[in-house]
């Protein structure tokens, strides 16, 4: 039997980044800022609800490709963490864990979808 997506460490490191993500959003600059704290909302959640749903597949191929969904969105949200530093919404500090951990999360997900290749006959 395959694992759970919520046996992943790449999985509980996006919950750990959605968290962070959900925390910074709290600061008062944000406060009007809808569009931007949907976006970021949006992408962040992206990044473990395409790993949980790719892993429902029990197909390497579709895995993979829900893993490069969420890797698209992990740096969708990089983005928006150095775009909330640029725009002046929050200071470096505050998104220097976040930002960390979305570097990461992509680093894990390239190594899982190298692994996950590595297994696909062809």
């Amino acid at each position: 039997m395959t694992k759970s997506f919520e046996e992943f460490e790449v999985y509980k490191k996006g919950i750990q980044l959605a968290k962070l993500v959900f925390k910074l959003l709290n600061e008062k600059a944000f406060e009007k800022e809808y569009g931007f704290q949907n976006q970021i909302k949006r992408a962040v959640i992206s990044i473990t609800n395409n790993i949980a749903e790719g892993s429902e597949y029990n197909s390497n191929k579709q895995l993979i490709k829900y893993l490069k969904i969420s890797k698209g969105s992990c740096a969708e949200v990089l983005s928006m963490l150095v775009l909330s530093r640029e725009l002046g919404f929050c200071e470096e500090s505050q998104i220097n864990e976040s930002y960390t951990l979305s570097i990461e999360i992509s680093q894990n997900l390239s190594n899982f979808i190298k692994y996950l290749n590595s297994k696909i006959k062809d």
